[in-house]
């Protein structure tokens, strides 16, 4: 089956929670506790607050076949808010392919850097595409304390 990215279209909210959901739940339980990832990705969500940042971001959406797969957003100043690939596509290409439409999209909106806050988990991904560490950071998330990183690449 081929890979190929499109835009966000409305209706894809529900989908991309739920990648948003297994991939925390799945993937990145390796680097953080269960506490963490619940507070995290509850299971109880504003389901309106959700479809509103969602649609706000305009995330890529990467799909195989008719299933949505991942998907990943840039920002006009370069900040990556989301970036995730669901969990039973894990190192198949999904990220490389929303990084390369990231970079394409930064290039012809002349961003100079994009940066994001990025998981223990995620890291090693960023860092296989040029980003580098500018600072670690405790976020405190509905009373848990998850470590992230602040990361950039210079374009």
């Amino acid at each position: 089956m081929m890979l190929f990215i499109r835009r966000f279209q409305n209706g894809d909210e529900l989908a991309l929670r739920e990648i948003f959901f297994n991939t925390i739940r799945n993937v990145n339980i390796k680097d953080y506790s269960a506490l963490q990832v619940e507070a995290w990705a509850p299971y109880e969500y504003d389901q309106a607050e959700w479809y509103n940042r969602i649609s706000a971001i305009n995330p890529f959406i990467a799909v195989i076949g008719n299933e949505i797969v991942g998907y990943a957003d840039i920002q006009d100043d370069g900040y990556i808010d989301h970036f995730f690939c669901h969990c039973e596509h894990q190192g198949k290409g999904v990220g490389k392919r929303l990084m390369n439409e990231i970079f394409k999209t930064a290039q012809h909106k002349c961003i100079g850097r994009l940066y994001s806050h990025v998981s223990i988990t995620a890291k090693p991904f960023f860092e296989h595409f040029g980003f580098k560490e500018i600072k670690k950071q405790q976020v405190n998330i509905r009373d848990q304390i998850l470590t992230n990183f602040v990361l950039e690449k210079h374009l």
